[in-house]
């Protein structure tokens, strides 16, 4: 009776262990950060001013950490400097068995000074990963191309439009793949 017991305490520890999972990930985590520029093409007037450089960072999906801002030619719609706006936004990475990255990122500026106004954009991320799997690997050749709205308008019409933009990783100017 005591080696039954013994054999089922023995079958019952080898199933409860086998519940966890011990195999290594099969997937690659990206990881993201540094500077970003955008530039911003459509709109008139003062919503035709609204390139940007930014600094943040993410890994695979989640909310962006935005730790710098600033227009590159700020206008009427958004006061320049830390003061001026406040920024969010989110962003999807996904990476392939090949390390190439895809996703989604939105990322919004509204106004401080003067109130009320909102810049959106919203885009599909392309890029490389130097990940293997199991490991968290680094986005390089970042890419962002979507589409941007200004609302709000308040104290100067002008400040509403709308239009496509490109963010590049760590440069000025980038090519959508």
């Amino acid at each position: 009776m005591k080696k039954l017991a013994i054999l089922i305490l023995l079958a019952l520890e080898l199933a409860v262990g086998g519940c966890g999972n011990s195999s290594p990930s099969t997937t690659t985590s990206t990881t993201t950060s540094g500077n970003w520029e955008a530039q911003l093409t459509g709109g008139t007037g003062e919503a035709s001013k609204l390139n940007f450089v930014t600094a943040l960072s993410v890994t695979n999906t989640g909310p962006l950490d935005i730790t710098g801002f600033g227009f590159i030619n700020a206008g009427a719609c958004f006061a320049n400097g830390t003061n001026g706006s406040t920024q969010t936004g989110s962003a999807t990475l996904v990476t392939s068995s090949t390390d190439a990255v895809t996703g989604t990122m939105t990322y919004t500026v509204q106004s401080v000074t003067p109130a009320g106004n909102t810049l959106t954009l919203t885009g599909n991320l392309t890029g490389t990963s130097n990940g293997t799997t199991g490991t968290t690997g680094t986005l390089s050749g970042g890419v962002v191309a979507g589409t941007w709205s200004l609302t709000g308008g308040q104290g100067d019409p002008t400040c509403t439009g709308q239009g496509d933009f490109i963010m590049c990783q760590g440069a000025a100017t980038c090519v959508v793949p």
